[in-house]
């Protein structure tokens, strides 16, 4: 017990200087208001907000972006990207004489990929904003009433935080959208925009707001005569999309990276300048010769990445038994499972919600029911309604004890407060989405843990990781599943083969088979989706489509990993029904067709003949 206690202690005090060093590497030694900021804006991130000196990225964008020139921003998630562009609009923003009102209409857009992170920008923005309450913030979304957003648009929004569908709507249909002051526009989170399909959106809303310098200068314009637009690009990967954005809507930009080497090949800079000295002073060349597509990934240093090696068949146990030995190892922590379907995510959300362990025990006799998973469970996709969305986006960010089931809307951005793992159940489509799901934890130093299941036909995808820099050890599994008590009626064996015959594998699978049988309810859930997993396992492209073959999956074990005992049909009966009556037509067409045939062929012998 004693040496328990000592080889405790050892690690908790190793793990206080891993985030020692990784804070240290990831902290600027600088102040805010050395960065040229107000100081007024400067007490209120290090007093409300809490940030006691700002991070490289932040230190090396913000006198940038104070001196006006358009940015690209290109470092890993969880570095304080938000903050970088955020607080130089507040510092401008507050300095106008006459001071901005309401009537000045929008001066800064955000462009945001989804709703969770257009919220979560707005809420830091409201901080930010507290000691200068004459600068209105404000949002509009999908999800949301457009008449509503259409009457805070009329009142007038200083900084409007948007999703790219939404904002289109308005700037086409919207009247009293009031932009004629716009002075910055700023893409956050700038590859997932682009992955999500909102390219041609992007496009007609750069045409729209027009090249972008104030030139008429009207008398109730606030921004003076001749002052240009300013562009920033922010995004944690770079990639062939985002490159055409950036030559689309950046002028001679400032690339800025937390990596030293990749910031020498992509920029030339002429007496560079310390966080202290004037941003007028710096000049920064882009070197356009360089290509910055050629994709690399920003995982912070202090996140452990490891993989779990898991049959088909094994994975819901296996899944269950990791969390399980998460929340029993340390109770106050969040986790995130990211899931590649909607379907998958309801169905892990029920079972989860209502599976009780062990199934038969006296306890449940006496009227006391155990959840297999003593946390509370929350889920997060795009088919939820807005405000369910919202609920359980906003009160997961303040458990303390939680676990989040979710498809990648939560991937991108998002900052959920303490979240220690991160589990990819199913792997992400592209590579470059691995960045993105890992970025939810060791946001800002923190430590925090990354697990991704692999099937053994799967194993080729950390080749294709590596080649980006992210290498990952192998989860040790059998040695979690020895840790939990083998039930009564099953023998001990004293060494396992393979995973699929370890007792407590044999024993919560047939209890999850049971339960799933037993509420028609899950069953339903859980062949929805069986049918969604396997046609999205089916969609991978690219140099993925050669690891994750679907005609290579047993689709009996995968009915397994979805607690089924048979393999559900992959289509629908309707279209089962009208496919066999479709074949039917065609065997009683091809038959009339033989006849005629026939029927012809014997009328010109017998012509022949005569």
């Amino acid at each position: 017990m004693m040496k328990r206690t000592q080889q405790s202690a050892r690690e908790t005090k190793q793990e206080a200087k891993d985030a020692n060093k990784a804070k240290s590497g990831l902290f600027a030694s600088c102040s805010f208001s050395s960065l040229g900021l107000d100081p007024k804006l400067s007490d209120q991130l290090q007093e409300r907000m809490g940030f006691e000196a700002p991070t490289l990225v932040q230190a090396q964008a913000i006198p940038v972006i104070l001196s006006g020139r358009d940015v690209l921003v290109n470092a890993p998630t969880g570095t304080g990207k938000t903050i970088a562009y955020l607080a130089p609009l507040i510092h401008h923003l507050q300095g106008y004489s006459p001071k901005v009102d309401r009537s000045h209409g929008t001066f800064a857009l955000v462009i945001v990929p989804t709703r969770e992170l257009c919220l979560q920008v707005y809420e830091t923005l409201e901080k930010l904003l507290h000691r200068f309450h004459w600068i209105v913030p404000g949002y509009v979304m999908g999800g949301e009433k457009k008449a509503k957003e259409k009457a805070r648009l009329r009142k007038g929004i200083s900084i409007l935080i948007a999703t790219p569908g939404r904002l289109l709507d308005h700037l086409k249909n919207t009247a009293s959208f009031v932009h004629k002051n716009l002075r910055w526009v700023i893409f956050d989170e700038a590859d997932s925009i682009l992955e999500l399909g909102y390219g041609k959106e992007i496009e007609q809303i750069i045409k729209l707001l027009g090249s972008g310098q104030n030139e008429h200068g009207e008398e109730d314009d606030i921004v003076p005569k001749g002052i240009q637009k300013q562009n920033l690009l922010l995004s944690a990967t770079l990639n062939e999309k985002v490159n055409d954005l950036a030559k689309l809507s950046l002028d001679d930009p400032v690339m800025i990276g937390l990596d030293n080497s990749k910031l020498q090949q992509n920029l030339s800079i002429e007496s560079p300048a310390s966080p202290d000295s004037d941003a007028d002073d710096m000049v920064i060349h882009v070197n356009k010769s360089v290509n910055p597509s050629s994709e690399d990934y920003g995982i912070p240093s202090q996140l452990v990445q490891k993989y779990v090696r898991v049959p088909c068949g094994a994975r819901l146990v296996a899944l269950l038994s990791v969390l399980k030995n998460l929340f029993e190892r340390e109770a106050s922590q969040k986790v995130v499972v990211f899931f590649s379907t909607r379907d998958a995510v309801d169905f892990h959300y029920s079972l989860l919600s209502e599976f009780q362990w062990p199934p038969n025990s006296e306890k449940e006799d006496e009227g006391i029911k155990e959840l297999f998973l003593k946390c509370k469970t929350f889920r997060l996709h795009g088919s939820m309604e807005q405000e369910d969305r919202r609920s359980a986006f906003g009160t997961f960010k303040t458990e303390k004890q939680a676990l989040l089931l979710s498809t990648d809307v939560a991937a991108r951005g998002l900052d959920f407060p303490k979240v220690r793992c991160i589990i990819q159940y199913d792997c992400p489509g592209e590579a470059t989405e691995y960045v993105h799901r890992v970025g939810r934890t060791a946001r800002i130093g923190e430590k925090g843990e990354a697990l991704l299941f692999l099937q053994p036909i799967e194993i080729d995808y950390l080749k294709e990781l590596k080649k980006h820099g992210a290498s990952l050890t192998e989860y040790p599994l059998l040695k979690v599943l020895d840790k939990f008590p083998i039930p009564g009626n099953m023998p001990r064996i004293k060494k396992v083969i393979s995973l699929e015959s370890h007792p407590w594998v044999i024993s919560l699978q047939r209890a999850l088979e049971s339960f799933n049988y037993a509420e028609p309810k899950m069953k339903s859930l859980a062949k929805n989706a069986f049918v969604s997993w396997v046609r999205g396992y089916a969609a991978h492209k690219g140099e993925l489509k050669s690891i994750f073959v679907v005609k290579k999956l047993h689709l009996g074990h995968v009915a397994k990993s979805f607690a089924l005992r048979e393999q559900p049909s992959l289509v629908g009966k309707s279209h089962h029904k009208e496919t066999m009556k479709r074949k039917r037509d065609e065997r009683q067409k091809g038959q009339q067709g033989k006849k005629r045939k026939k029927m012809s062929g014997s009328g010109n012998r017998s012509t022949q003949k005569t």
